[in-house]
């Protein structure tokens, strides 16, 4: 999964994920079980993970009763279609983080596994638009650098610009399922 594990992004969602759900909670993480799942076991979470589906084909997902909260960490980027999903998930509270686009680099695309590659690099405003759309409200969000040390423009860049949105929400007393609700009753 990893060659080096991301500690200091690691960190900041723990920070994050303590702040708006501390342990002992319970949380259903999409995606398969991966090092961050045991660091939250670690720090006395329940942690329940999926098993691989595509949430593209599949945006329904079973999720257990006893669930704190929905965490998401470098998961919706990886969706050609992260709307249903978001829309679908039936809990009080979601814990997502996403890639920030980069105006100095592409979209990340693995050459070597299909399933490993960014759809979507997101805007910070366009992932708060999202998920308001899927019945969201943001309560709060953090944005993340990825230091490197190595030597170049791009790793420069990288020290001094946002690349990770961390968003904590929940879900909205009034989903807004069609956006022309009111306007136009055909």
């Amino acid at each position: 999964m990893y060659k080096v594990l991301p500690k200091k992004r690691y960190e900041n969602t723990l920070r994050m994920l303590k702040s708006v759900c501390p342990p002992p909670s319970t949380v259903f993480d999409l995606g398969v079980v991966n090092p961050f799942s045991k660091i939250m076991k670690n720090h006395n979470y329940k942690v329940y993970n999926t098993s691989g589906e595509d949430f593209d084909e599949n945006p329904i997902i079973k999720i257990p009763e006893d669930v704190d909260i929905v965490t998401g960490f470098e998961i919706i980027e990886h969706l050609v279609s992260p709307y249903p999903l978001l829309k679908n998930i039936k809990v009080k509270s979601i814990f997502l983080t996403v890639p920030i686009n980069l105006w100095f680099s592409k979209a990340y695309r693995s050459k070597s596994d299909p399933l490993d590659r960014h759809f979507h690099e997101f805007e910070p405003w366009q992932f708060d638009w999202l998920l308001e759309k899927a019945g969201w409200n943001i309560i709060k969000k953090e944005m993340w650098k990825n230091p490197s040390n190595k030597i170049g423009i791009r790793p420069f860049l990288r020290n001094i610009t946002n690349r990770y949105y961390a968003v904590y929400a929940e879900r909205s007393k009034t989903e807004h399922t069609n956006y022309y609700k009111g306007v136009l009753n055909l």
